[in-house]
């Protein structure tokens, strides 16, 4: 089951290693879904230090070593002992998992921070965010936060043995001779989703057949924690209907009230959406409709309704032999598909907690104008379209280009990247970035390159 921690090379690596260099360097909480790989990711960092210690939270033995704290000395005299390791003070990595079970491990990051410069300390744990706030509170401005996100595109090139083209797809140089195999694998990626378990299995196996129970394990975690975000007997069942129902919605724009045909009202809706927010396990991306920076959600309209992995969203709303079976992902139910793989990939390298997702609606009484997503660059708000056709069809597109100064525009297809002179209906010119669907997550550095 877990032979994947060999198999997938994360790029949050980096991230740690970044985070190692630092001079003012706090000890770092990692937040994510459950079985997203936090725990596999920094088992393979361990492997960097001479040292590497791991507590478990859910080891009453470990968590004694918290509840009858006396001092640092003590207690970092224990954590050596518990793991059978001579205690030297030389470059070490403390992993503290499920770290949500002791509040009073939580409230002692502050002392590792200040007291032992040569001890490196991470945090995580699978319920933790919905905790965060509520049972446990992290020391104000003395820990750093690195949310972590199912495998990317990327990462899933790496697990398919595509070294060279892993590397080419992040450089943005993937040479139109093999603009094919690109697009071929990524329809498998989108197909796959992105959970760390299901890319190793695929990678071994090439049956997505044979992750059903994988995806069904996951699905039942997911629904074995409900019982623990709940904080009623009510709010369980609305978390349980949406589990269940949910992921039919995925990329659409949704009402809380009555959600999925049920009878629970749009407070007791949104209340279980923050918490499965908190979780991970979903994102409500709420709409803009200005055209500057800052974008900022307008939590009156629709959200649209994004979970954390396409894979899961295939398997459990039944599209698997739809997606298998088109040839462009954008003619898989209705395009959401496409758009929600998309909206994957583009938060797949953020390294910032409060980081959302975004798209835009035009504000106009009756109008139903609406841009896929808007990313920021360079101070400007960037129209991302997740379309195939013509030039001409992108009415919405075109609309917000004519409000805005800059000339870049984005359509992320199936086809090989492009860049196209386009005129609006009013007459503006602008430059529509034809961008291929491998490109998504690395679409910054993409723009960075082309752009200058």
């Amino acid at each position: 089951m877990f032979y994947y921690k060999a198999m997938i090379n994360r790029n949050n690596i980096s991230d740690l290693q970044k985070w190692r260099k630092k001079e003012n360097r706090k000890p770092l909480v990692l937040r994510g879904a459950r079985q997203v790989g936090k725990t596999t990711l920094v088992d393979e960092f361990g492997k960097e230090f001479e040292i590497y210690l791991k507590l478990n939270l859910e080891d009453d033995e470990h968590i004694y070593l918290f509840d009858n704290y006396q001092n640092m000395d003590t207690l970092l005299t224990g954590i050596f002992l518990v793991n059978r390791v001579e205690r030297k003070e030389v470059p070490t990595l403390l992993f503290i998992d499920e770290i949500q079970n002791s509040p009073k491990a939580v409230s002692l990051l502050r002392y590792f921070y200040e007291k032992i410069p040569w001890l490196y300390v991470i945090a995580a744990g699978s319920l933790l965010e919905t905790l965060i706030g509520r049972q446990i509170s992290f020391p104000v401005g003395r820990v750093e936060y690195l949310p972590i996100y199912p495998c990317s595109f990327n990462e899933f090139l790496g697990a398919m043995g595509h070294t060279e083209l892993r590397k080419a797809q992040s450089r943005c140089e993937i040479p139109s001779s093999a603009h094919h195999i690109a697009i071929n694998l990524f329809h498998q990626y989108t197909l796959v989703g992105g959970m760390p378990e299901a890319v190793a299995d695929y990678a071994k196996n090439k049956d997505i057949l044979s992750l059903r129970e994988i995806y069904d394990t996951l699905l039942s975690g997911y629904q074995d924690d409900t019982e623990k975000y709940a904080t009623t007997e009510n709010m369980r069942h609305i978390l349980r209907h949406i589990l269940k129902t949910g992921w039919n919605y995925a990329g659409d724009r949704i009402k809380l009230d009555r959600f999925g045909s049920s009878n629970y009202r749009s407070r007791e809706i949104g209340e279980a959406f923050r918490l499965l927010e908190k979780a991970m396990l979903i994102e409500t991306v709420y709409p803009h409709s200005g055209f500057r920076l800052p974008i900022i959600p307008e939590l009156r309209r629709a959200p649209k309704l994004l979970w954390l992995d396409t894979g899961i969203v295939n398997y459990v709303a039944d599209i698997q032999k739809e997606v298998f079976s088109v040839k462009n992902i954008a003619d898989a139910w209705r395009g959401k598909i496409a758009e929600h793989i998309v909206g994957q990939e583009l938060i797949s390298k953020n390294t910032f907690f409060s980081t959302k997702r975004s798209f835009w609606v035009r504000n106009i009484h009756g109008s139903d104008a609406e841009v896929d997503f808007i990313i920021k660059y360079d101070s400007q708000i960037i129209p991302v379209e997740v379309k195939s056709g013509h030039n001409a069809k992108l009415r919405s597109l075109h609309l917000f280009m004519d409000e805005v100064e800059h000339k870049t525009a984005v359509r992320i297809w199936s086809g090989n990247f492009s860049i196209d002179k386009v005129k609006t209906p009013k007459g503006k010119e602008f430059d529509l970035y034809n961008v291929p669907y491998y490109y998504a997550g690395v679409l910054s550095e993409l723009l960075a390159t082309t752009i200058g």
